[in-house]
């Protein structure tokens, strides 16, 4: 028996029993679906998470105020100010290895306005330098210099989302807004970060295109903030090239806690570590969850398996018939190996096309950015083939060990 015979036949026993051929495919599909969506989610989530570490600077490293309870804050305040420009100061003469430090105040406005135009954006104060430690693409005009945090000046760059909605598609570097009660002028307008969550779409706070940035000299003097806040919410600091961001941030934590008179009112981010920590967790998620996927193809193989021995027993005479005018035992075999390969290929296509559909459902419902690649569909593919092959071996032996007279006897 030819390949091209073989096919035919398998073709001709699935179609002649459409319903229990679809049934026996549904593990092949959902195990092979399982597969694709779960991959296709997890390398989405590992794309977006290295994209926010690239934006931190896996050289850098973070310093945030701690977010305290209002009961606690009046006590500590007396004896901590909190992550100031003193601190920021301290790091980049004390601490060995140490490039460059930003320092950073984050308010969050209640007005901001064009003419008539409002929107909706979150306010950072930084340093002229701000752009040599984490990433923010310009697309039009300058970013902050020296000479603006030096004299205080009431200028700003804002993001893209905020030049749509302030000023359309009109000119904006050039052009005067209002943050609260102070007015600036933009001198710069910072690129869509592709991928980044809410680039080009969004309209709210708390995404890169809504984002404002001012000297921070201009906003720890001229925007108001809570009277017991801390003077600073964070000091990004960038390591020279080979110096451990591990032990960099315990020397720094050490450092700040004498300067803060014992006080816990600071943590400390390492982007490298968080980035080790997210590749551990996808390859564990990855690891759990192809189990589980797993399992589906197993059902699906176990399936394939009970249809193709009773698939056997319903052509015992047939396959008598076969013997008995010369095909050989590898005849036999390999007839019931392409069926059961032929049953599982058409439930990983199937499977193909629903793992792919879950993943856009996901994206568009969920907001969750997936990743279809060509590596976890040919995964997914081999995979249930080879389930498909595995499943046929047994029956397809048994088959080729039917003595012909036998067969021919058999009612």
């Amino acid at each position: 028996m030819n390949v091209s015979e073989a096919f035919r036949s398998a073709y001709d026993g699935i179609s002649s029993h459409k319903m229990r051929s679809g049934l026996t495919m549904l593990g092949i599909m959902f195990g092979v679906g399982a597969v694709i969506s779960i991959l296709s989610i997890g390398a989405g989530a590992a794309r977006e998470a290295q994209k926010m570490i690239d934006r931190m600077g896996l050289r850098n490293v973070l310093i945030q105020a701690k977010q305290l309870r209002p009961d606690e804050l009046q006590a500590v305040r007396k004896r901590s100010l909190g992550l100031s420009l003193r601190d920021a100061e301290a790091i980049r003469e004390a601490v060995a290895g140490v490039e460059l430090v930003g320092p950073r105040l984050k308010i969050v406005p209640w007005k901001v306005l064009a003419g008539e135009a409002k929107t909706e954006a979150t306010v950072y104060g930084v340093s002229h330098r701000h752009r040599d430690l984490v990433n923010v693409p310009l697309a039009e005009g300058r970013f902050l210099d020296a000479l603006d945090e030096k004299e205080h000046a009431q200028v700003c760059v804002i993001g893209a989302g905020v030049r749509r909605d302030l000023f359309g598609y009109g000119p904006a570097v050039g052009n005067r807004m209002k943050v609260n009660d102070l007015w600036c002028e933009v001198v710069g307008v910072t690129a869509d970060i592709a991928g980044a969550p809410g680039a080009g779409t969004s309209t709210g706070a708390g995404s890169p295109s809504h984002e404002i940035y001012l000297p921070v000299s201009t906003a720890a003097r001229k925007l108001e903030q809570e009277p017991l806040a801390a003077p600073l919410d964070e000091i990004v600091v960038r390591l020279a090239a080979g110096v451990s961001s591990s032990e960099t941030a315990g020397v720094i934590k050490a450092l700040l806690d004498g300067l803060h008179g014992g006080i816990d009112d600071i943590e400390i981010v390492v982007p490298e570590a968080l980035l080790a920590q997210s590749q551990q967790t996808q390859r564990l998620f990855n690891l759990v969850m192809g189990c589980i996927a797993g399992i589906s193809l197993l059902v699906g193989g176990i399936g394939i398996m009970n249809i193709m021995l009773a698939s056997v027993l319903e052509r015992t005479r047939e396959i008598g018939l076969r013997r008995a005018i010369g095909a050989h035992r590898w005849d036999i075999v390999f007839q019931f190996i392409v069926e059961s390969f032929s049953i599982s290929a058409l439930g990983g296509l199937c499977g193909i096309a629903i793992g792919i559909t879950i993943a856009q459902v996901v994206a568009s419902y969920a907001h969750w950015p997936t990743v279809v690649t060509v590596t976890s569909i040919a995964l997914a593919l081999f995979v249930s083939m080879a389930v498909g092959i595995l499943s046929g071996l047994y029956p397809a032996m048994r088959a080729a060990r039917i003595s012909p007279i036998q067969a021919l006897r058999y009612d």
